[in-house]
């Protein structure tokens, strides 16, 4: 495979953070895509109550995402910082234990998950006409929970070194057949909130063997280890410390809309059909700043990390730009 690594710490900025950054909004942008058709799947071949369901449960499932994604930014902080520093010797003990750290908080988070489903959708008022069924929706995707952190750490080591296109590729593939696997349970099983929650699981288990086989065969200081995983607690401290305020900080924004789902909520089970299927596309904006941001994170630790503070002020002033 062509090498996919990007040297951050020299030459031309705007191009590198430009083909950096795209990977990662279309990625995004094509999960939401695929998160639509989740809905128009349910909501054509199930009934109302079933896209109400899955919709009522968007904000949670955002809140879950965001908080993963942004624990995943301290293993992508604390390698860019390796790589920029040139401690090679640490990169091994800070991938390893990002990965068995990824499978620890992704098993606490699906048990957690089977217990606080019903309470969290009581308390935003989830109509009583579909609560079993989004109850039942939010228990099974919490299953895909160990998945989900997998790949989000797996994609953060890869990014960490430049390569934003593998982690693309991964979700592309795996779109097409959470989409795929939507119809076949929904359409021939029929088994509506359940299918699509299913499909969910098996399609995120699906990116997280990808991006774990590309990291055992990679040939440089990124190679992931099976045989060797540990569980550093210096390493472990590091990268919460980093990712878990980074994770936080996109959390508070879908906290702000449970409450607003919770509103909604009280309008009855077509209102919050119709709130799911508009907020699908209301997040593409947001994905584009998110990349710029993650390019910049990126971008600026390996900097940082090697002392070059002018070029660090040079990337955040293009990630601005690229983001206004």
């Amino acid at each position: 495979m062509r090498d996919t690594k990007v040297d951050m710490l020299h030459g031309p900025l705007a191009g590198k953070l430009f083909w950096f950054a795209l990977p990662i909004a279309a990625s995004s942008m094509l999960q939401q895509l695929f998160n639509a058709a989740d809905t128009a799947v349910v909501g054509k071949f199930a009934d109302a109550a079933a896209l109400a369901a899955v919709g009522t449960n968007g904000e949670i499932v955002a809140f879950i995402v965001s908080l993963s994604a942004g624990l995943a930014v301290g293993t992508n902080v604390l390698l860019g910082m390796c790589i920029g520093k040139g401690e090679k010797k640490d990169i091994q003990g800070v991938i390893q234990t990002a990965m068995v750290l990824a499978l620890a908080v992704g098993l606490v988070g699906l048990l957690l998950g089977q217990v606080v489903a019903r309470p969290i959708l009581v308390l935003i008022h989830t109509p009583e006409e579909i609560l079993d069924l989004a109850v039942q929706y939010l228990r099974i995707y919490c299953l895909g929970y160990p998945a989900l952190l997998v790949y989000d750490f797996g994609s953060a080591i890869l990014r960490s070194k430049g390569d934003s296109r593998r982690p693309f590729l991964i979700l592309t593939f795996s779109g097409f057949i959470n989409v795929g696997l939507n119809l076949f349970f929904v359409i021939v099983c029929g088994l509506g909130v359940a299918g699509v929650a299913i499909a969910t699981d098996l399609s995120t288990l699906f990116s997280a063997g990808m991006v774990v086989w590309w990291l055992i065969r990679e040939t440089d200081e990124i190679r992931l280890s099976v045989e060797s995983l540990c569980f550093s607690g210096k390493f472990v401290g590091k990268i919460v410390s980093i990712g878990l305020p980074a994770g936080l900080q996109g959390a508070v924004f879908c906290l702000a809309n449970i409450f607003i789902q919770s509103a909604v909520n009280s309008f009855g089970s077509i209102a919050v059909a119709g709130s799911a299927i508009s907020m699908n596309y209301e997040y593409f904006s947001y994905y584009i700043l998110s990349a710029c941001g993650q390019a910049a994170t990126t971008f600026v630790s390996q900097n940082y990390a090697a002392g070059n503070r002018q070029r660090c002020r040079r990337i955040l002033v293009l990630c601005l730009v690229g983001s206004v």
